[in-house]
């Protein structure tokens, strides 16, 4: 069977867990209809927990319909963009299906961007109303006459938090004041947050969003490096839900519990915790940073059936649960994403969960999750699975994208299906690029697909390292150096030379606590396993790599700072 037989048949769906369909049925409502449907059969279910508070489907939807009148009342109207700021908290999730209440527009932004790096994303998208965490609010504030912002709503997350919590933090000694200071600040001249809650609910009257209106403008890279907001509509959101629930039949409706250690401004976290969990009529207990000693204490109360996360996070919570601090017997279910899952982590967490942890693929154009690993003994680790659920993909010539490239061979991923996105937000000539005129998305990974389907990463286009004739992808690099005994992470990243636009391969490695860098035994290991070309000329032992929030290496910064450190 040729590549081509391969995926125009589906062939690979023969691996699907039992009780997984080829493909969803696709949602005819919005996201808030969603909710309403979930309101009306689980309303006294827990919706969201944050430090022991619960808030129930029927008070969630109660404090959304409030939240919705008081936007309406402050001018939000249906296509305004809403930006949010703020961290993984219950007034993130009602502040987000309030906006879409409205038919508006949610805009995520990560809480701990600079004010530069929030000013591009402003410039861009326009919004004029904000909802931000009172901790970042002022710096919202600074941008109200540069960026056309009229009304700032702030945030007090503690306010989300049970009773005794609150007084515990008000108190008058050193250890709360510190505590208090960490989560919660004054915020002059902007609207609380908790004024919209007790506002009057907006009324049926007020027509709500279709099922084809955009949803969301998630930031993202994309494909090409330089961000802009991809346009996510209800449908591709619902779908993808749908989706991620067929990959995982053994869920009971109404029955289930997530954790949100990932941020909610990311698209990741943000399906997951805020759409999916709804989907499900799930309990997503929050966590406003990933900390095991809260996952720890959360696990006593609610102890969870499904933990998204990135495999340093399954690390280190396979690690406290082997000391016997947390039980994670209960989690069935574990998907991985972001960065590459190797065999020693799933080893790790399997010792002491309930179920598998497999590894998943998406991109935000995707919203966000498009293959994955089976629940099955078919799966097959450090791949990236197969395709969800009504996905089509092809790999192809990079240069000739209507040519498929044979099983095996390296070739770029194109994904077709009811979760890729609209197109980039103002931006025609990059979303032409990017999203094929019949619907067909250029990931911009460069991939290899094996006789069963299973895909493999080999890297991105604009990772791949140029070093003359033969090109290397950095992962089947990190792969072997980050077999070495004591490397405890590693980036392999190409270091410019000459004027010939040519790199040299280098790795950039991090050690375990107490152990040292050999890096003649390093060079002789890759020797071993690697191409000539492959080898790196140059290793540079570093206290930590840089990563985003989601705990994803960025390779393009750790360039940046092997450049700093030459020019010194």
């Amino acid at each position: 069977m040729d590549a081509s037989t391969l995926n125009s048949t589906r062939a690979w769906n023969r691996f699907y867990a039992e009780g997984t369909p080829v493909d969803i049925d696709l949602p005819e409502g919005s996201l808030v209809d969603m909710l309403n449907g979930v309101a009306d059969q689980f309303g006294d279910r827990v919706a969201v927990e944050f430090f022991g508070a619960e808030t129930s489907y029927s008070k969630l939807r109660d404090q959304v319909n409030r939240v919705a009148g008081g936007l309406a009342e402050l001018g939000v109207k249906a296509g305004d963009r809403v930006a949010l700021v703020m961290p993984n908290a219950p007034q993130h999730v009602v502040a987000f299906y309030a906006v879409l209440r409205l038919g508006a527009i949610v805009v995520e932004h990560n809480p701990l961007y600079t004010i530069d790096e929030l000013r591009k994303q402003f410039l861009d998208h326009g919004a004029e109303t904000v909802i931000a965490w009172d901790k970042v609010a002022p710096t919202v504030q600074k941008l109200s006459a540069e960026c056309g912002i009229r009304t700032v709503i702030s945030v007090n997350v503690t306010e989300a938090m049970p009773f005794a919590t609150r007084v515990a933090l008000s108190l008058p000694i050193a250890k709360a004041r510190e505590s208090r200071a960490k989560l919660t600040a004054k915020a002059p001249g902007t609207i609380p947050f908790s004024k919209l809650v007790s506002h009057r609910a907006l009324t049926d009257a007020v027509t709500g969003p279709r099922v084809d209106d955009v949803a969301v403008l998630q930031y993202t890279s994309g494909t090409t490096g330089t961000p802009r907001g991809a346009i996510i509509t209800h449908r591709n959101l619902w779908a993808n839900a749908r989706q991620g629930s067929a990959w995982m039949p053994r869920f009971t409706p109404g029955h289930e519990v997530i954790y949100g250690v990932l941020p909610m401004f990311h698209a990741f976290g943000l399906l997951l915790s805020v759409i999916y969990s709804v989907h499900v009529g799930a309990s997503a207990v929050l966590f406003p940073t990933f900390d095991p000693a809260l996952v720890i204490q959360a696990s006593k109360k609610h102890p969870a059936t499904f933990i998204p996360a990135v495999p340093p996070m399954y690390d280190r919570l396979a690690r406290v649960a082997k000391e016997g601090k947390l039980d994670l017997s209960s989690v069935i279910y574990a998907i991985s994403g972001a960065m590459t899952l190797n065999d020693a982590v799933v080893a790790r967490w399997e010792a002491v969960a309930g179920g598998q942890l497999v590894e998943g693929y998406g991109l935000t154009e995707c919203s966000p999750v498009a293959l994955g690993n089976p629940f099955t003994k078919q799966r097959k680790t450090g791949t990236i699975g197969i395709p969800f659920p009504s996905t089509d993909i092809k790999v192809v010539d990079p240069n000739n994208i209507a040519d498929e490239v044979p099983l095996g061979e390296t070739g770029e991923l194109l994904i077709f299906g009811p979760q890729v996105f609209r197109g980039y937000w103002n931006r025609p000539d990059e979303t032409a690029e990017t999203l094929m005129p019949d619907g067909w998305l250029r990931t911009g990974d460069l991939v290899q697909q094996d006789a069963d389907g299973f895909i493999t990463v080999v890297d991105r286009k604009k990772e791949i390292i140029i070093t003359g004739g033969l090109n290397v992808a950095p992962s089947e690099v990190e792969k072997v150096v980050a077999e070495l005994p004591g490397v405890a992470e590693v980036a392999v990243v190409g270091v410019p030379r000459g004027s010939q636009n040519l790199e040299v391969v280098t790795a950039v490695v991090v050690v375990e606590d107490g152990a040292s860098f050999d890096e003649e035994a390093a060079r002789a290991y890759c020797r071993e396993h690697l191409a000539e070309y492959k080898l790196p000329r140059a290793y540079v032992v570093v206290d930590e790599l840089p990563k985003s929030l989601i705990g994803k290496v960025l390779r393009k910064q750790v360039k940046e700072q092997l450049a700093a450190r030459s020019a010194r």
